[in-house]
């Protein structure tokens, strides 16, 4: 398997242009070198091939899965779409077009319009502020000079790094990479976009915000705010503790929601570790009449856990051993091991991160865990987001202390 990192992510879009990053690495198989889409794809059929490109805040991966006796093949083709994309005006406004109508989709799925609303009043205009998809208004306006420009200046091989795994040499690899890639160097690498963005000031959003939803017989709730970066160095106890406040089926918020109050079918808290300080998030969808109730519960086991009940030892133990028992079985496809090798590219981890991970994740304690949320999260920055119907639940939300609900329009984000 073969796995370009690239580290440009949708934090790379220039201002108002958001999406275009991920355009540019969705037309990248649309027809590269002499071949057009069908005959790229073609060629890859016939090596038995399967392709991907994938890309987040931070990175974009491109990866190609192949039988060895093809890996020279293979890793040509992804060299072609890589450095030689078509990028043909036809092709251009097809993917835009198919990126704009699913746009218009997600106005009418709850938990998208919550997932980008939020993120934008965390962010506001930082980098971080807007999901890969981008904005209508940004794509509407976006042309493919742009996309061949970002191209040119993004995609370099500064910003790269080939992954290799499988039955194969280090010298071989080598030589084959030495072969697909020829020719590709740095010019034109503007370091505008190479570099990480400077990180601005993240703006302060009101403590209660709602999208109105009428009708709706369930809220989308995110209540959360920017926290810590993949380089802090509280993550395995951050990543600890998060699995005793609703990192797993048995935390304090599901047991609390699910188990106890039937408000839901699941509750789920997640730091998103990023190059930048990421958000974390308490993410559940909760019946209409239970959205006070649920928010309430929720910020008083967020407050709880770094305060009157801290983290104890059995919840720590029962935490541990759901992050450890089974961390062999998250390397047993080239694919996973291509993407754990990946991360330490990134976010420039240890060469033995993975190895030594269960024995710090075992050394945690209590008091540990304990004080590194009281460190990362604080009751006080917590936003609250409510995408549901505010005629049915605005007056029980009057009542939660945290001042009138900002009223939002999906279509503003």
């Amino acid at each position: 398997m073969f796995m370009l990192l690239v580290r440009r992510g949708s934090a790379s879009d220039p201002p108002g242009k958001e999406g275009l990053a991920a355009v540019t690495a969705d037309m990248l198989d649309e027809g590269s070198g002499a071949l057009s889409a069908i005959e790229l794809h073609e060629a890859l059929a016939r090596i038995g091939a399967q392709f991907d490109i994938d890309i987040g805040s931070d990175a974009t991966l491109v990866s190609m899965t192949t039988l060895n006796r093809f890996a020279d093949r293979g890793l040509a083709l992804m060299a072609d779409v890589v450095v030689r994309p078509a990028f043909t005006e036809g092709d251009f406004v097809r993917v835009r077009q198919l990126r704009l109508h699913r746009l218009t989709q997600l106005r009418d799925m709850p938990a998208a319009v919550a997932d980008r609303t939020f993120i934008r009043l965390l962010y506001g205009d930082h980098p971080y502020g807007h999901t890969p998809m981008g904005s209508e208004h940004a794509l509407a306006s976006m042309t493919i000079d742009e996309v061949r420009a970002f191209h040119t200046r993004a995609i370099r091989p500064s910003a790269a790094t080939l992954l290799a795994v499988g039955d194969c040499e280090h010298a071989e690899v080598l030589q084959l990479a030495a072969n697909a890639f020829a020719g590709w160097d740095g010019a034109g690498d503007d370091q505008s976009v190479a570099g990480w963005p400077p990180a601005q000031p993240v703006v302060v959003p009101a403590r209660l915000n709602v999208v109105p939803r009428p009708s709706a017989p369930q809220s989308e709730l995110r209540i959360g705010h920017v926290a810590a970066a993949r380089a802090t160095p509280d993550y395995h106890a951050l990543v600890a503790a998060n699995m005793v406040l609703g990192g797993q089926f048995v935390s304090r918020l599901n047991l609390n929601l699910r188990q106890d109050k039937g408000f839901t079918y699941g509750a789920r808290t997640a730091f998103d570790f990023r190059k930048l300080p990421g958000p974390f998030a308490l993410h559940v969808s909760v019946q209409t009449t239970a959205t006070a109730r649920a928010i309430e519960e929720s910020l008083g086991e967020i407050a709880a856990i770094r305060g009157p009940r801290p983290i104890t030892g059995e919840e720590l133990a029962l935490s541990a051993a759901a992050l450890t028992r089974g961390y062999a079985r998250n390397f047993e496809t080239a694919g996973q091991v291509a993407r754990a090798a990946a991360q330490l590219a990134l976010y420039d981890l240890p060469d033995d991160y993975f190895a030594q991970f269960v024995s710090i994740v075992e050394r945690v304690t209590p008091d540990e865990a304990t004080r590194v949320l009281a460190r990362h999260l604080d009751p006080a920055r917590l936003t609250t987001l409510v995408v549901g119907d505010l005629d049915v639940i605005g007056r029980d939300l009057s009542l939660l202390n945290l001042g009138e609900p900002v009223v939002l329009s999906a279509d503003t984000f």
